[in-house]
């Protein structure tokens, strides 16, 4: 049973894909998402067939897990807009509605606002929030391991509670 996970920063060597890293090192049948960069902007006209491909590919990929466990950073006190596009092209494709859904919270700082904003869009897709598979694990740069990796014993732990409670909810 596969958990997707997708990353809701473009940074090289951001701490949110370093605890996606992290969750795909403790859970094998995970799969990490690659494409948030090479999405189109969202535009309702071209939410039609034939797709533009890494749309095709985005929804693909969705359809294709169990569940999907996100961890975005915050902006401004919201979603950061490429991951907002992310979000939009999943609106109109029905693949995330009822898919059991998570996130992790990286932020030091908390990132409420880009958590909140993330539950509203989900709620609106019909996605099923999974509460234990939604965490907050503070993690700073000097956590992650040249590998990109998180090595920190305590870190790591609770990385492993949101993915084992996803689990725990898929079985």
């Amino acid at each position: 049973m596969t958990i997707l996970l997708i990353n809701g920063s473009l940074r090289a060597g951001s701490t949110n894909a370093a605890v996606l890293a992290t969750a795909h090192d403790l859970d094998p049948y995970t799969v990490v998402y690659p494409g948030l960069a090479g999405l189109p902007h969202f535009n309702p006209d071209d939410d039609r067939h034939p797709l533009p491909r890494p749309v095709y590919e985005l929804r693909t990929a969705i359809n294709m897990s169990e569940a999907v466990l996100f961890c975005t950073p915050e902006y401004a006190g919201d979603l950061p807009g490429s991951f907002k596009n992310l979000l939009d092209w999943t609106v109109g494709g029905m693949e995330i509605n009822d898919k059991p859904c998570g996130w992790i919270n990286a932020s030091p700082r908390g990132a409420a606002g880009a958590h909140a904003a993330l539950r509203t869009v989900l709620g609106y897709t019909g996605a099923d929030i999974v509460a234990a598979a939604c965490g907050h694990v503070p993690v700073t740069q000097a956590d992650v391991d040249p590998d990109g990796v998180i090595r920190v014993p305590a870190v790591r732990d609770r990385v492993a509670r949101v993915v084992r409670a996803m689990r725990q909810y898929l079985s």
